[in-house]
């Protein structure tokens, strides 16, 4: 297994309202993966996964694609640090913040 990684992820096109934060939920879930997603005011989604590399970046695959009803136009994916991790609330493993 290899190191943990920390990843930030913008998402855009067309995926809020269609269910994408709760696939990306499921999707982090099934990988045992920490981190965070929420909504941006720009119609963005925006999210943190936390986890081994092989499980974020299959996260970050099933991201790419979304769920049937979402369109996704362009994914910006850059290393996070543990202060973007840490913006979820304290004994949660998997959460869904706020719109920002």
């Amino acid at each position: 297994m290899s190191a943990p990684v920390i990843t930030r992820v913008v998402v855009r096109g067309r995926v809020q309202g269609v269910g994408f934060r709760a696939f990306v939920e499921e999707q982090a879930w099934r990988r045992n993966l920490a981190g965070w997603i929420r909504n941006r005011r720009d119609g963005s989604v925006e999210a943190v996964f936390a986890g081994p590399f092989e499980a974020v970046d299959a996260a970050l695959a099933a991201v790419r694609k979304g769920p049937p009803s979402a369109r996704v136009d362009a994914v910006e994916v850059e290393q996070g640090d543990e202060q973007d991790l840490g913006q979820r609330p304290p004994g949660e493993m998997f959460a869904v913040l706020r719109t920002v």
